[in-house]
């Protein structure tokens, strides 16, 4: 006979078993929401799916719920990602659900009105919230997928419509489970750098399951927050997803969002060579205008009696000019004269002028000295206009007229 084991290893024993079954680690079921509860302080997720025969126990925790795009509901048929395993505590066989979308097309409707109600409500469509594109963007962020088809179109039809814009890329899934939270980064990241005037959301087209994405209450609400306009462009012009009610302007294609988004440069080209053709021409007639007018006013008597004016007006003009320049040129003589004088004297102060004329200066220790302050047996330097000459006094004696010398 076996040994017997607890519950608790049994359970575990089961879980270890489940978890080696690798159909049941990466399962899609289809099914109908029953019992759904929202736990309102954990945000975890609890139901049942069910169909016509069965039914299987279901959790989402709340780090998988907050990427949901929709509010599931009761009675709503969805298709739910995850794996399934036994929870040891209970020994219940039950789903962990990582992702799930609505199926079927009512189901999907039901989701998508819930949140049109609850946006419109908040008024998130509101037209007074629409804010116009700048006429002529210095720089276009975009948010798509970098190898999508929508991204090529864009800069085609900028590149041949409008090629002085920039174009700031932000990848994004378009599609799939990381989708949504790609979509929101990317969304955010341009709205905060600052070099994009304008945000283009866009993708090319699919079917309604791949398109649904754009539905979430996730991107409407990053959209509507954004500070630059967001112009929408997803799949095809019989398309409609949440974010084009959102954005401030909603395009078909991304082809089409490309030409709203940018001025065409060749209708620009015409505006101005009609505009420079219009100046050219409003000139012409100008000059024209005031030609005639000259022509008119020179065979009148009124311009004869100008012309009469000016010439005593230029007659007086000359004698002035002349007169000023005359007395222009006595005050430069006078000027000149003055000038003369105070160099004269300003020179006859000069003593190196008195040393020119054979004269010399006393100095004693590096400076002039007056006679009067030597003593016997000073060294002295007595400095001439070209040379010196180093010197001991032997004595000092008055002047008749009463002055020193040496």
């Amino acid at each position: 006979m076996a040994d017997y084991i607890n519950v608790t290893s049994l359970n575990r024993l089961a879980r270890q078993v489940l978890a080696q079954c690798e159909p049941l680690n990466d399962l899609i079921v289809c099914g109908e929401i029953s019992g759904f509860v929202r736990h309102y302080k954990s945000g975890h997720m609890y139901f049942t799916l069910k169909d016509e025969t069965a039914s299987v126990k279901s959790v989402m925790f709340r780090n998988s719920a907050q990427l949901l795009n929709f509010q599931p509901q009761n009675g709503m048929l969805v298709l739910a990602y995850g794996h399934a395993t036994i929870y040891e505590r209970d020994g219940a066989f039950q789903l962990y659900v990582d992702y799930m979308k609505p199926f079927g097309a009512g189901a999907a409707q039901m989701a998508f009105d819930a949140l049109y109600k609850k946006l419109d409500a908040e008024g998130l469509f509101a037209p007074e919230r629409k804010r116009p594109l700048p006429p002529v963007p210095q720089c276009i962020g975009v948010v798509t997928s970098k190898t999508g088809a929508a991204w090529q179109d864009v800069q085609n039809v900028i590149g041949r419509r409008w090629p002085m814009v920039k174009l700031l890329l932000a990848p994004v899934n378009v599609q799939g489970i990381e989708a949504e939270r790609s979509i929101v980064a990317g969304i955010r990241a341009l709205d905060a750098d600052k070099r994009p005037d304008l945000i283009l959301v866009t993708r090319g087209g699919g079917s309604k399951e791949d398109l649904w994405v754009f539905n979430s209450e996730r991107i409407a609400r990053a959209a509507a927050a954004c500070r630059k306009p967001v112009v929408s462009a997803v799949g095809h012009e019989i398309d409609t997803t949440i974010l084009d009610y959102v954005a401030d302007l909603r395009a078909p294609t991304p082809s089409a969002a490309a030409e709203l988004c940018v001025p065409d440069r060749e209708e620009w080209q015409q505006k101005i060579f009609i505009l420079q053709q219009n100046i050219q021409k409003n000139i012409q007639n100008r000059c024209e205008v005031c030609y005639n007018k000259v022509n008119a006013l020179a065979a009148s008597q009124t311009m004869q009696r100008q012309k009469q004016a000016m010439q005593r007006r230029k007659t007086d003009l000359a004698r002035l000019s002349e007169a000023a320049q005359g007395a222009a040129a006595r005050r430069f003589t006078d000027a000149e004269t003055s000038l003369r004088h105070a160099a004269a004297m300003v020179e006859s102060l000069n003593p190196y002028g008195v040393l020119a004329r054979g004269y010399a200066m006393v100095e004693k220790d590096g400076a002039v000295s007056e006679v009067a302050a030597l003593q016997p047996g000073d060294a002295i330097t007595l400095r001439g206009a070209a040379v010196r000459a180093d010197c001991v006094v032997q004595s000092v004696r008055k002047n008749a007229q009463g002055g020193m010398t040496l």
